[in-house]
C-alpha cells in the first residue's frame, strides 16, 4: 500500500512538472521560496545576484533580509554575524539590519575612519604612568581583544629596556569612548618585547620574545580573564607545560591561532641574531592544561624572516605577509598556509608590485595585520628598507584567488591582482606614522584599536635620531551604515 502511494505521489510530480514544462514555465519557478532559499545559501553571491535578475519574484527572495544575513554567516563566520547583531541591539533594538546592503558596503569599502581615544600630552615618567592608571609608550609589545575588554602586555622602552606589565580595558558598548584602563597583575610573565600573543578560545596564548639583555625566550604561558561585579576584572596567568620539545629560542616572529585548539608561529631572530625560517604548531589540551609542540616540516615553505605577520583568515587558513629577510631585505611575499585533512601545506601567492596602483609602498616590516569584517586582512603601518614609517592602510582579500591550493598559485591578470589589494583612505584623526605597534579587532571585525610602536618625533640635541616610542591608543572604523 505504501509504494503504491509512493508511486501515485512520483506520476503527479511528474505530471505537474511536463504540465510546467508544456506550458513554458522553468521548473524552478515551480519550488517553494523554502527550498529556493536552502540553494540560494549555497550559490557564490554573483550567482545570487544573476538570479535576482530572472523575475520580480525571484528578485524579492534573493533580496530578503534572512538569505543575506545566512550569507554574512556562511562568508563572514558565525562570531562576526553575532557580534553585529549584538552591537546593533544594543543601539537600535526596533531596527533590523540590512544585510544585503551590509555585505555590499563591505565588500566595496574603500575607506576607514580613525578616532583618538587617548591623549598623553607630557612625557611621563613610569611610576608617573602608574599613579595615572594609563600604559607607558612601548613598541613591540601584544595586545588582543578578548571577552570585550583590550589586554595590553609587556613590549620595549627606550635604551632597550623591556617593560612587564599587564594593562585592561573595558570596552562595552561605546567603542569610540576615551578608556579607562587598569592595571593587573598574577603570576605575570617576565618582562620581554617582541614576544607573541594570541587569543583562543576566550584565552591569551603568550610565547617566546626578548628580555632588556638580549636573551631569547621560548616559555609558553595561558592568561584567563574575568570580570567580576565586586572584584572588577582581573586576569591571572600561568606557565603551560608543553613537555620536553620546544621551539628554539626567538622574537621578532608571527603567531596566530588556528581553530580553537592550536597556535602556529613562524620565525623570528633566534640566538645570535639569526633569522629563523621555520614553522611549529601547539596543539592545546582542554582547558589549556598543557600543551604539545611538534615542528612543521614542508617544501617549498616561505624563507627565514623576522618582523613579519600571521593572520588567521578562515578557520584552517593563515596568511602570511613581508618582514625582513636573513638579507635585512624588507619583504612584500605572501604565503598561505593551508590546513586540510590533518596536513600543513605552505603556498605561495605570486604577484607583481607593478600591477597594483602604488604597490611599491607595500614592502613593509613591523606593521600589523588583522582580520576584519568579510574574512579580509586590513594592513596597517610598518617601515619600509631605509626605515621610513608609514601610514597606510592596505585590504588584502585572499578569496579573489583562484585554485589557491595550487602550488605555487601565480596571479597574471592585473585586474586580479588589483582585487587582491586595494589600498583605502584614511578619514577623521591623522596618527602618527609608525612601525612595531600592535593592533587587535572586536568580535565584530568592524573596529580596530591600534596602541604604541616606534614614531618620528622631534630631535633633541643628545639624540642620534628623533626615533621615539609612542603610547597613543586610536580607534578605526570600518564605517558602515546600519
Amino acid at each position: 500500500m505504501a509504494d503504491s502511494n509512493s508511486t501515485s505521489t512520483s506520476s503527479r510530480r511528474i505530471s505537474n512538472s511536463n504540465s510546467n514544462s508544456s506550458n513554458g514555465t522553468s521548473s524552478i519557478a515551480s519550488l517553494s521560496q523554502d527550498h529556493l532559499l536552502t540553494i540560494l545559501r549555497l550559490l557564490p553571491v554573483d550567482s545570487i545576484l544573476s538570479f535576482s535578475m530572472a523575475c520580480k519574484k525571484f528578485k524579492s527572495i534573493a533580496s530578503s533580509d534572512a538569505l543575506w544575513e545566512s550569507i554574512c554567516r556562511r562568508d563572514w563566520g558565525p562570531t562576526s554575524v553575532d557580534a553585529l547583531r549584538h552591537h546593533h541591539r544594543n543601539r537600535n533594538h526596533q531596527i533590523q539590519i540590512p544585510w544585503m546592503k551590509l555585505y555590499t558596503q563591505v565588500s566595496k569599502m574603500d575607506s576607514v575612519s580613525c578616532y583618538k581615544l587617548s591623549d598623553p600630552t607630557i612625557t611621563l615618567t613610569p611610576s608617573q604612568m602608574d599613579l595615572m592608571a594609563y600604559p607607558q609608550s612601548r613598541a613591540s609589545h601584544s595586545l588582543n581583544f578578548v571577552s570585550d575588554c583590550l589586554v595590553l602586555f609587556g613590549g620595549g622602552y627606550e635604551g632597550g629596556r623591556h617593560l612587564d606589565d599587564t594593562w585592561v580595558a573595558y570596552i562595552g558598548n561605546d567603542c569610540q569612548r576615551m578608556l579607562k584602563w587598569q592595571k593587573v597583575g598574577s603570576g605575570i610573565p617576565s618582562g620581554r618585547f617582541g614576544h607573541t600573543c594570541v587569543e583562543i578560545g576566550g584565552a591569551l596564548v603568550l610565547f617566546g620574545g626578548i628580555d632588556d639583555h638580549g636573551s631569547r625566550l621560548n616559555d609558553t604561558w595561558v592568561g584567563q580573564l574575568a570580570r567580576h561585579e565586586t572584584l572588577g576584572i582581573t586576569l591571572s596567568w600561568k606557565p603551560i607545560d608543553v613537555g620536553p620539545i620546544t621551539p628554539p629560542h626567538r622574537g621578532a616572529h608571527g603567531a596566530c591561532c588556528i581553530g580553537n585548539t592550536k597556535m602556529v608561529i613562524h620565525g623570528g631572530i633566534g640566538l645570535n641574531g639569526i633569522r629563523l625560517g621555520d614553522t611549529w604548531v601547539l596543539e592545546f589540551s582542554e582547558n589549556f592544561c598543557f600543551g604539545m609542540w611538534y615542528e612543521i616540516v614542508t617544501h617549498p615553505s616561505p624563507p627565514a624572516r623576522s618582523g613579519h605577520t600571521l593572520t588567521c583568515i578562515g578557520e584552517f587558513r593563515t596568511v602570511l605577509f613581508g618582514g625582513r629577510g636573513s638579507e635585512y631585505e624588507v619583504l612584500n611575499d605572501i604565503w598561505l598556509l593551508d590546513y586540510h585533512e590533518d596536513r600543513f601545506k605552505w603556498v605561495q601567492i605570486l604577484y607583481e608590485l607593478q600591477n597594483i596602483p602604488e604597490g611599491v609602498s607595500l614592502p613593509r616590516v613591523g606593521h600589523s595585520a588583522t582580520r576584519i569584517l568579510g574574512g579580509r586582512v586590513l594592513i596597517y603601518g610598518g617601515e619600509d628598507s631605509s626605515r621610513h614609517r608609514k601610514d597606510d592602510f592596505w585590504l588584502l582579500d585572499l578569496s579573489v584567488v583562484p585554485s589557491i591550493r595550487v602550488q605555487p598559485a601565480k596571479l597574471n591578470s592585473k585586474q586580479l591582482v588589483a582585487k587582491m589589494w586595494k589600498g583605502l583612505k584614511a578619514k577623521g584623526y591623522k596618527p602618527k606614522c609608525r612601525s612595531f605597534h600592535r593592533a587587535c579587532a572586536d568580535c565584530s571585525g568592524q573596529y580596530l584599536y591600534v596602541f604604541g610602536g616606534m614614531v618620528d618625533g622631534l630631535l633633541q640635541p643628545a639624540e642620534p635620531s628623533g626615533l621615539r616610542f609612542d603610547g597613543e591608543l586610536f580607534l578605526v572604523d570600518l564605517v558602515l551604515q546600519m
